[in-house]
């Protein structure tokens, strides 16, 4: 069959890779003039499973309440005049139950493991190479109450079978010791092990590559104005370009899926909320981190790429102004210079904001629609790098009608 992926992010990209290696005629549609621009251009660089879990949790009310009053928060709320706003945070705060989070957890985790073994399979397969590292992620606390936390963490973590351990301050230092040079006082930690890094961009272009070679057609520059649907059916996909018709479609949209598909009635809840980061040239190997670094206390994740640092933070809820705020970039990079401030030449920094398409309860919608041959693969929010190849190969498996791996169930448009 001939199937269009509109989109050409990680997401959209892993998706018409493994819809080729299907045996699929696939055309990928993107506006830029390439694949990986927007949101999977310069994210934290964690492919962590251990993590993977919903914003909305039980105790975020109030520290969001909380952070509305710190000038260095990790999460701030832009109030607009913007009904999807207000409805999505709505449906947030309704999801910060016990029982939904559980819920809305074992989702995530259940793809995001199955994610990283596609991911694993694919690098063995092809021999890409993205910056990757398999050094695993360690969470550090600054204080008791982190620890804590962190505590409650390791109890969810073991109740999933992920492999983790609980570390004191020395220790942490063992695992990652370029935090000796670092004048913050240290509480403990939580070292997971399994968690992999890598360059998500890089990964994108190298797959969209590869996936030419395969015969994926990708059609950039090329805006997609609305679906075309007759009689149930995706009759076409018209663009600025022309319609370009097929025999099903996949959205791979990310935040903008929603203008897309609201005027055929399918209503996904997914809004943006806008992270920065910032991209250092490694000035001293020996003081910069040997992998992945999460500040539990200023919520920022801290990766090294190669020779380079990435570091990556907040959450502003805001809309869709893609524009980087200068003092947001410069509060992700403190937390650079806190905890590793020998490493990186500040001078050759370069500054980023994307917006992350969020579900109100954590996981993506992924499967099929109303609309007969028409596919979702979206609202991955800040696990979309995670999750890119298990929610790839699951759309491919299930254009093909084959059964995919895992259960989906939580995963549809039919959820509550």
């Amino acid at each position: 069959m001939k199937i269009l992926v509109l989109g050409a992010g990680v997401i959209g990209t892993t998706s018409a890779y493994y819809l080729a290696k299907a045996g699929h005629e696939v055309v990928v549609v993107d506006r830029q003039p390439g694949p990986g621009l927007e949101t999977s251009f310069a994210n934290a660089g964690g492919v962590c499973p251990s993590f993977a879990g919903p914003w909305a949790a039980p105790g975020m009310p109030l520290k969001v309440m909380r952070w509305l009053f710190a000038r260095h928060a990790p999460v701030k709320f832009r109030p607009r005049l913007d009904p999807h706003q207000w409805r999505w945070m709505t449906a947030f705060l309704r999801n910060c139950s016990a029982r939904r989070f559980a819920d809305n957890k074992s989702r995530m985790q259940r793809i995001a493991h199955y994610s990283k073994a596609c991911l694993i399979a694919l690098r063995e397969e092809t021999g890409i190479a993205y910056d990757h590292g398999t050094g695993g992620v360690l969470q550090i606390f600054r204080n008791d109450e982190e620890c804590e936390g962190g505590e409650r963490s390791a109890r969810v973590l073991e109740a999933f079978g992920v492999p983790h351990r609980i570390v004191s301050a020395d220790e942490a230092r063992l695992i990652e010791p370029a935090l000796a040079a670092s004048a913050i006082s240290l509480a403990g930690g939580l070292h997971l092990p399994a968690d992999e890094t890598g360059n998500c961009h890089l990964f994108t272009s190298k797959l969209a590559e590869l996936s030419q070679q395969r015969g994926v057609a990708f059609r950039f520059d090329t805006r997609i104005e609305r679906l075309a649907v007759e009689g149930g059916k995706l009759d076409g996909v018209v663009t600025n370009q022309g319609v370009i018709r097929a025999d099903a479609a996949v959205v791979a949209l990310a935040s903008d899926a929603p203008f897309l598909l609201r005027p055929i009635s399918i209503d996904v809840p997914i809004y943006p909320v806008k992270g920065y980061s910032v991209t250092l040239p490694i000035d001293s190997v020996a003081t910069a981190p040997r992998s992945s670094i999460m500040d539990e206390h200023t919520k920022v994740m801290i990766t090294r790429l190669g020779n380079r640092i990435r570091a990556a933070g907040i959450a502003e809820i805001a809309g869709y102004d893609r524009s980087f705020t200068p003092g947001q970039c410069r509060s992700v990079l403190g937390t650079v210079e806190d905890l590793f401030p020998s490493a990186a030449d500040h001078a050759g920094a370069e500054y980023w904001s994307g917006l992350r398409p969020m579900t109100p309860d954590g996981p993506p919608y992924l499967g099929r629609t109303r609309i007969a041959n028409l596919f979702l693969n979206v609202g991955h929010g800040s696990n979309g790098w995670t999750q890119a190849c298990g929610c790839g190969r699951i759309i491919a498996d299930l254009v093909s009608a084959r059964q995919p791996d895992i259960d989906l169930a939580g995963f549809g448009l039919d959820r509550g």
